[in-house]
């Protein structure tokens, strides 16, 4: 195995880990170790000292795959689909407090009608 000042030696991995069973697993950190066995060690070494874990994934960077460009691009929705979020919903807001300001109180109702007559 030739080493060109240890790049060869050591791999990179991301390192993924959980509070508590049933949370979802977020990534942490990045480590280089030579193998996956040393850098769960590693990764097991730093939380064990900061806090606590339920479950510590460890992935070969190599392994983790991201989406191309062309992949990316067609995330993009071809059509309109305002609908579907909160935000087309945001002038409901302006038009309560304009119907607010119109509602009648109980005062001005009584005040049109004057005495009845008995």
């Amino acid at each position: 195995m030739t080493t060109n000042n240890g790049r060869d030696f050591y791999q990179e991995f991301e390192v993924f880990s959980s509070k508590s069973n049933g949370d979802q697993v977020q990534h942490q950190f990045s480590l280089l170790a030579p193998n996956e066995e040393i850098a769960l060690v590693m990764a097991q070494e730093n939380f064990m000292r900061r806090q606590p874990v339920a479950d510590i994934w460890v992935v070969k960077r190599s392994n983790v795959r991201k989406m191309t460009q062309e992949e990316k691009e067609s995330l993009h929705r071809l059509d309109n689909k305002e609908y579907r979020t909160t935000k087309g919903y945001g002038y409901l807001k302006k038009k309560w407090r304009h119907y607010e300001q119109n509602i009648l109180d109980e005062k001005e109702i009584l005040s049109w009608g004057g005495e009845e007559k008995q």
